[in-house]
């Protein structure tokens, strides 16, 4: 992930704090209606899941230059995610469901920088979920 995108991302962290909840609900209702198989990987979810998620994405945009601090975090979610089979090929699902909150919830803010920024960044964090959830599948 290039420096510019960093730059990007932890500029909206203020504006994930005010308006994450928002966005994450409404990636839940998008996931849900474009992929209603998806649900049976948050059956167990909480009634606050969607604010566990808003503080996710806010810690990780706050964070996107020291990702090593989000690392207890990344494990105790990539251990959730492997406990209710979360796969590879699910990460499109919830990246385009979260993308299109952002655009929805932010409006004219989501710029096309701001939005190809989140594209990438998500891809990026994505791609870390997918290497340590395959780890913990493979028992290490």
């Amino acid at each position: 992930m290039n420096e510019q995108t960093k730059a990007i991302i932890k500029s909206t962290a203020p504006v994930l704090k005010n308006h994450g909840e928002a966005i994450t609900t409404a990636m839940y209702k998008i996931l849900f209606a474009k992929h209603p198989e998806a649900q049976i990987l948050f059956k167990d979810a909480s009634k606050d899941q969607h604010k566990k998620l808003a503080a996710m994405v806010y810690a990780y945009a706050a964070n996107i230059d020291n990702l090593g601090s989000l690392q207890k975090g990344i494990d105790k979610v990539a251990k959730i995610h492997v406990e209710v089979k979360v796969l590879p090929e699910h990460y499109p699902w919830v990246g385009e469901a979260l993308l299109g909150a952002i655009k929805e919830v932010l409006g004219d803010a989501a710029t096309p920088e701001v939005m190809d920024a989140w594209e990438e960044a998500y891809g990026f964090l994505a791609k870390v979920f997918i290497a340590r959830e395959e780890e913990m599948y493979a028992g290490n």
